[in-house]
């Protein structure tokens, strides 16, 4: 029996033996690209078409809190993880995510610091002083200026403040959330689920260290302008004095955000980024049991991780890192390429075997275009996973002719070696 294929007008047949060697040759080249092959010095690549678990730390710093992560603000790197997915009721710093909310409307130019938002009776009655809880004392049926308001939510926590600023931009508390939970997507922040602008508990709000750190990195690079409001040092409204409620900031670590809170039955939380010799630091704790140790543990990893780390370029931006299967292109594979140079904090003098891993959905169908995100690099250290940087493709990739896509639908040939195998196969069939 033999397969009759139609390239350029032109009948051919294909043995049985012709067709099998090709589903060997398949095979074979599909298993190999999950084989480790080199990619730089000290380094392995793992080529794969799924996402990978992530990983658990493994460090000499040990604390005593139950979840922390502390995060390399300009790499992304992570230099320290203790179960940091680990899902908890956020209290307060939920007011980080109602900070971000609000700064977006900013941006965009629907508001601007001078907006005045009024302070609704279910602000003052839930939030202002009436609750009994942390407040920025906002009169009732008053109207404060947007960066009043967003002093007193994210310097001294005020929930009236919060409040306020969740009714002015989105009408309701709920629609606000509604707005919350798809940033939350929108930045990949799985672990997290927003239920109102305060952090005032319920069952469904729930969040991680991880996502409390990629959040705040995210505010801290987008709003370079408007994050120094959480390091403002105190406000006075309504007669009443009150200092910002972040001990980090007063710890002498360099610290200039974000915010800390307490949850009932599960402990004390910060969120903290500090500044030393040029580097900056994103740390979280929680869970802590008492105000003394969430300080502490946060002051002894923030010095860990300045004290500890040293900068190593790892690749230049543009520099092609490995190549993704296509299906039905001209080219039978393109180049990956990360948009920015790609450098990680390292242990001093460590001896530790980076391994680097590539994962897309595979393989990529033609036409391509140059640039098009459609893979991550993640790179470990030992059992920790330290960074995850997107990367993109480094050419157009046109559709492939009759043949080339012919050559596909045999079976997904991986790379450009196993299309040059296949048409030297093939060109022996044909003679």
């Amino acid at each position: 029996m033999a397969l009759g294929v139609n390239f350029g007008g032109r009948d051919r047949r294909i043995s049985k033996r012709a067709i099998g060697t090709l589903a060997r040759l398949s095979r074979f080249l599909k298993s190999a690209a999950t084989k480790p092959v080199a990619l730089a010095a000290g380094f392995a690549i793992l080529g794969a078409t799924t996402m990978g678990l992530p990983a658990h730390a493994q460090s000499t710093f040990q604390t005593a809190v139950p979840s922390a992560i502390l995060v390399d603000f300009s790499t992304g790197a992570i230099l320290f993880d203790k179960d940091s997915e680990k899902r908890l009721a956020p209290g307060g710093i939920v007011k980080i995510m109602t900070g971000a909310i609000v700064f977006d409307e900013i941006r965009a130019g629907r508001i601007t610091q001078d907006t005045l938002f009024t302070v609704s009776e279910n602000a003052w009655r839930r939030g202002g002083g009436p609750s009994g809880g942390a407040a920025m004392f906002a009169a009732v049926k008053s109207n404060v200026r947007v960066g009043d308001l967003l002093i007193g939510a994210l310097a001294i926590s005020g929930n009236d403040a919060a409040i306020a600023l969740a009714e002015g931009v989105a009408g309701t508390e709920g629609e606000f959330t509604v707005k919350m939970n798809a940033k939350a997507e929108e930045l990949g922040l799985t672990g997290s689920s927003f239920r109102n602008s305060t952090g005032f508990a319920d069952p469904g709000q729930l969040t991680t260290a991880r996502d409390m750190a990629q959040l705040s990195r995210y505010i801290i690079r987008t709003f370079p302008n408007l994050y120094p409001i959480f390091a403002v040092p105190g406000i006075e409204w309504s007669k009443i004095k009150q200092r910002n409620r972040n001990p980090l900031l007063d710890a002498g670590v360099g610290a200039d955000g974000l915010h800390a809170s307490w949850v009932k039955d599960v402990g004390y939380h910060l969120v903290g980024s500090a500044v030393q010799n040029n580097q900056r630091l994103i740390a979280v704790v929680m869970g802590a049991s008492s105000e003394k140790v969430r300080l502490e543990e946060m002051r002894r990893l923030l010095d860990w991780g300045f004290h500890s780390f040293e900068h190593r370029a790892l690749f230049a931006a543009d520099a092609e890192l490995a190549r993704a299967a296509v299906f039905g292109g001209e080219t039978g594979s393109v180049g990956l390429a990360a948009r920015e140079p790609i450098s990680l904090l390292m242990p001093r003098n460590s001896q530790d075997k980076l391994v680097a891993r590539i994962t897309y959905h595979g393989p990529l169908r033609a036409p391509i275009a140059k640039g098009a995100e459609v893979a991550q690099l993640e790179i470990t250290r030992g059992q920790l996973k330290v960074l995850d940087v997107p990367l993109v493709t480094t050419a157009d990739v046109p559709v492939g002719t009759m043949w080339q896509r012919a050559m596909d639908g045999a079976g997904v040939l991986v790379g450009d070696t196993a299309r040059d195998l296949g048409t030297k196969l093939m060109a022996k069939i044909q003679k």
